[in-house]
């Protein structure tokens, strides 16, 4: 009999993924290309089950006789390796960011004699919108929590960025671009709730003065509208006696992970560096700090990074190498962050160069608002593991708002304000889920 080739991702199976097996049937033996996590999240959001749980899944199904893992989006490795007579697909990849790789198809095809075809799209069902639903129904603490942990298992790199209300978590929840090379298609992968960005939206200084039941309601606002994973900026932790209790409250709200700093006395913002008196906390009080909320934390999937400060201190890498080790061996700390004001990012790659010697696995975070002319890509390859834009929706609001402001003062009316800087009420409407009913 002949070889029948069918791509699947989805763990919420439709009637259309069995209309194209029940097709592949008559042609010959069903071989599944099952995308594996990894493939899965380079593309989308993390799968809702795993790569064993859904190979299991699709060996049950009557008619599939194998079910391999395909690894990458790119067909070409396994369609060299198996030689199936035909390969079948939906045409709804004809245009979109999956033309190309249906081109790759039909030419590798073409090698041997290959055959492509495309059964008509399944009209009114789609497993992107299945899941997005079958995702709002389990994004439970528990399931959300977790999802961190298992991004820096899946994924090169992690980005984030900063969300500080329900409004800009929804904008870093839904915003996606198209890559350059229109394959893939780009999402954030979690969310940074900055304690400078959530002060600076209530109009109040950024030294700890909002305190945590405050950041609470702000987490809050934002988990109600979203799914993506969240880590905290936990300033200093505060009190030991009062940081267990804060561990064990995150974990319950579903929060992935907290980093706190290793500074002491009033909070000065990172970025003065040494313009402002920056006090470094003794590095083994600290790790202290960082073991209790270990001890205290009830599930295995909640993360505390310790942060480093003494690049911003001016004390040097031997002193951040050093608080790094004792964070690791004796507060348990699940990565560090490494932080710097410097603009050439020398520094930063000269200590993660070092600091991969003493580990290879130790997940690293990045904040390059000081050295911002890095992509992503370069800073992974320096080392970092997760890469947080801190602060930029906070700092393009500002201006556009400001700006707002000024032109309605200026022309005594709204309407160049509205041509030049606003949305349509509409547009401002159709943003936030179930304002139309």
């Amino acid at each position: 009999m002949k070889n029948v080739y069918i791509v699947m991702s989805a763990d919420v199976i439709h009637n259309g993924h069995i209309n194209i097996i029940k097709e592949g049937i008559k042609l010959g033996n069903v071989i599944v290309g099952l995308l594996t996590d990894e493939a899965i999240a380079s593309y989308k959001r993390l799968p809702l089950l795993s790569y064993e749980e859904r190979k299991i899944i699709f060996e049950n199904i009557k008619g599939v006789t194998k079910v391999v893992p395909q690894t990458t989006l790119d067909y070409t490795d396994n369609l060299i390796a198996l030689k199936p007579d035909y390969v079948l697909h939906g045409d709804d990849w004809r245009t979109g960011i999956q033309r190309n790789i249906r081109q790759k198809v039909i030419d590798t095809l073409a090698t041997w004699g290959g055959k492509l075809i495309e059964i008509p799209y399944t009209k009114d069902i789609s497993s992107t919108m299945l899941e997005q639903n079958y995702r709002e129904l389990i994004n439970t603490p528990d399931y959300r929590r977790a999802k961190l942990r298992k991004l820096l298992t899946l994924k090169p790199f992690v980005n984030v960025m900063e969300a500080s209300n329900g409004l800009t978590g929804l904008i870093v929840e839904n915003t996606k671009v198209v890559e350059e090379d229109n394959e893939t298609q780009k999402e954030f992968d979690a969310m940074w709730v900055s304690s400078l960005c959530d002060s600076s939206f209530k109009g109040k200084p950024d030294i700890e003065l909002v305190d945590l039941t405050s950041r609470l309601r702000t987490i809050e606002e934002i988990m109600e509208v979203t799914t993506k994973p969240i880590i905290l900026d936990g300033d200093t932790g505060g009190k030991t006696e009062h940081f267990t209790y804060n561990v064990r409250t995150l974990e319950r709200l579903g929060v992935s992970a907290i980093i706190i700093e290793d500074k002491t006395g009033l909070k000065q913002n990172s970025l003065f560096g040494t313009e402002a008196k920056q006090v470094l906390d003794d590095p083994h009080e600290f790790a202290k700090k960082i073991k209790a909320g270990k001890i205290a934390q009830v599930t295995k999937d909640f993360l505390i990074f310790a942060r480093i400060e003494a690049l911003i201190a001016g004390y040097g890498i031997e002193e951040a190498l050093m608080r790094a080790k004792i964070y690791i061996e004796e507060g348990c700390a699940d990565g560090i962050m490494i932080h710097s004001k410097e603009k050439d990012g020398q520094e930063i790659k000269e200590f993660l160069r070092r600091f991969r010697e003493y580990s290879k696995d130790i997940p690293v975070i990045l904040v390059p608002t000081s050295y911002n002319q890095f992509t992503e890509e370069e800073l992974h390859e320096w080392g970092a593991n997760i890469i947080i834009h801190a602060n930029h929706m906070l700092r393009s609001a500002y201006p556009a708002m400001k700006n707002c402001a000024e032109e309605v003062l200026k022309h005594h009316r709204s309407l160049e304000a509205s041509q030049k800087y606003c949305i349509s009420i509409k547009e401002v409407l159709e943003l936030i889920p179930g304002t139309k009913q």
